[in-house]
């Protein structure tokens, strides 16, 4: 995959190209598979769930969204299933978002960056062309994942407000009379 291009204009050039905006979560649990699919191999099983949604919204998608908690619970025949589902959205030149809400101090968040974002064989990066990370431990935690989007053209979303049931609790705590998620977006938007 060409990175020639910025994560966003080549975004904006999908919806364009197939005017559609819509973006799908790839959640598979495999307690709801159908009985065709079988849970006995999670590997294939979740590689054959996440490759038969991205065939069905190929033309629809303007990106995917695969839940890596989700593939992660599965150990390394999950993550064998999580590359081969990026790779799939890849060559059918669908963006891929990966939500793995990764925020971590110094070489951790670093490492997590490389996998992530970077070029490396072997890692999920190559097929990935944005992820979600979590900046509640402060901006140097985002400092490495910063460096892989101006270096490989990728892309992040920084948590900023949160629509699970207790993330009111301290995103919506007035500090300076400004909630914590609108200070966090504001650092975002200068984080560039």
């Amino acid at each position: 995959m060409s990175f020639d291009t910025h994560f966003s204009d080549r975004l904006a050039a999908r919806i364009q190209q197939i005017e559609s905006r819509l973006v799908v979560g790839i959640d598979p649990r495999l307690d709801r598979l159908p009985a065709a699919i079988g849970a006995d191999d999670p590997e294939q099983a979740l590689s054959q769930l996440g490759e038969g949604v991205i065939e069905a919204v190929a033309e629809h998608a303007a990106a995917v969204k695969p839940q890596v908690a989700f593939f992660e619970r599965h150990g390394w025949r999950g993550w064998r299933a999580l590359e081969t589902v990026c790779a799939s959205a890849a060559r059918a030149g669908i963006p891929v978002i990966l939500d793995a809400k990764r925020g971590d101090i110094g070489s951790t968040a670093e490492a997590y960056a490389e996998a992530l974002l970077g070029d490396e064989p072997g890692t999920l990066g190559p097929h990935v062309d944005a992820l979600t990370v979590n900046p509640y431990l402060g901006s140097d935690s985002l400092v490495p994942f910063l460096t892989r989007v101006n270096d490989h053209g990728k892309g992040i979303f920084v948590l900023a407000r949160t629509s699970n049931p207790g993330s009111a609790e301290f995103q919506c705590r007035d500090d300076d009379a400004v909630p914590i998620f609108e200070q966090v977006a504001r650092s975002a938007e200068r984080w560039g």
